[in-house]
């Protein structure tokens, strides 16, 4: 049985969109960026995932994949602090996947918020597929793998972490208790020592008995910190501590990341779909001219009509990239008509090329050589199948499917 410190890795993953634009630099990619200094992090390209609703287009992937990554790069996901990898890469996914599909309830699946807000948004797609039902699970499977335990995701997603939490809970309720697991666990707490053994007992009971999480808290680091004892008998005294059977999933928890606020040209959302995006590396004469054409205030119609910046999707840029000097500058100009709305503009435009001129650089050199882009995705593929093996070979052994 191994064991790493589920506290200290993150994964998340996106699809294969291709080239990415502002509102992933700021709703996702930064976010990473910041993260691998801090964790242990796996970031993957989940092509699976987009096979559960573009199944049949072939020709979505390679490319897509290989656009995505480079801006990853380019952005500042260093390989060097992550892992950064292709999901097709590693079949451990799969297999995982299959194994927990037998004991996971089809009624968990049925009642995933976004399974059936996606069936009615993409309406026009057959979704009534086998791959869309279990998506979830496949999610729960990504993260499970690599025993992580944080996933950073928006408000909207957190119900897939509490999925995976409770797929985790009822496998290890499952298959966690090997023969004499109670006599097992009641010998490992007399390693801990008198002093240690009492704590824990303490611990075990406030928080089986009263709820205390904050006790179930300091249970989990009095364990981390024992040095004496073996990994089996650690993860089993964490299953015992928390009433269930010997962890071998650990249950991640989801890490809110910040409402994604990067308004689109149009001031809806920032999509492909609305074809309102200012992507990553698109010609600075041409974000230009995007952002001095966009929409103002319906009511300034002539230079000296006063505006309301809330009406305004200039507006909203302006509260991602200006400092506070500028927006005062900006409202007070709009609401007293001493400014015009295309020096409004010109400041945003400024800070928006600012961000952007580096990571257009570092992308024209990953541009030149693709090679080096598909070695980090293979180097990373390795690292993260590495991981995964030990995960798969657990789970393998603890259901009694053991290599011959």
């Amino acid at each position: 049985m191994a064991t790493v410190d589920a506290g200290k890795r993150v994964l998340s993953g996106m699809r294969p969109t291709g080239r990415l634009h502002l509102g992933h630099l700021h709703g996702v990619i930064k976010n990473w960026v910041k993260l691998q200094h801090e964790y242990d992090c796996f970031f993957f390209v989940a092509d699976w995932h987009a096979l559960t609703t573009h199944y049949g287009d072939s020709h979505i992937f390679e490319n897509n994949i290989l656009e995505m990554v480079v801006d990853w790069l380019a952005a500042g996901v260093n390989p060097g602090s992550a892992s950064v990898f292709v999901q097709s890469h590693v079949p451990e996914h799969a297999e995982l996947h299959l194994l927990l599909s037998m004991l996971t309830p089809l009624g968990w699946l049925e009642r995933v918020p976004s399974y059936k807000d996606q069936q009615e948004r993409l309406h026009e797609k057959e979704l009534d597929t086998y791959g869309f039902l279990g998506y979830p699970l496949l999610q729960a499977a990504d993260i499970l793998i690599y025993r992580a335990g944080y996933v950073p995701v928006g408000a909207d997603q957190v119900a897939h972490v509490e999925l995976t939490r409770e797929v985790a809970r009822r496998f290890n309720h499952m298959y966690g208790r090997d023969a004499g697991y109670e006599e097992l666990a009641l010998a490992a707490i007399k390693k801990l020592g008198k002093k240690g053994a009492k704590l824990y007992s303490n611990l075990k009971k406030a928080y089986q008995e009263q709820g205390d999480h904050e006790a179930l808290l300091k249970g989990q680091a009095l364990l981390q910190e024992q040095q004496n004892i073996s990994l089996g008998d650690r993860e089993r005294l964490l299953g015992y501590l928390e009433g269930g059977g010997k962890i071998i999933l650990a249950e991640p928890s989801a890490l809110l990341t910040p409402a994604a606020k990067m308004p689109g040209l149009d001031g809806q959302k920032m999509s492909k779909s609305y074809e309102n995006t200012i992507s990553l590396r698109e010609p600075i004469e041409l974000i230009a001219n995007k952002i001095k054409k966009m929409p103002t205030d319906p009511a300034r119609i002539r230079l000296t009509d006063v505006g309301d910046p809330k009406k305004c999707p200039v507006w909203q840029l302006h509260e991602v990239y200006s400092d506070e000097e500028t927006k005062l500058w900006v409202a007070g100009g709009c609401t007293t008509a001493e400014i015009g709305c295309l020096e409004c503009k010109n400041p945003l435009i400024g800070s928006i090329v600012a961000e952007l001129e580096p990571i257009q650089k570092r992308a024209e050199e990953y541009e030149k050589d693709p090679d080096i882009v598909r070695s980090i995705i293979l180097e990373g593929g390795e690292a993260a199948r590495d991981e995964a093996r030990v995960t798969l070979n657990d789970v393998r052994v603890a259901m009694g499917l053991t290599n011959w």
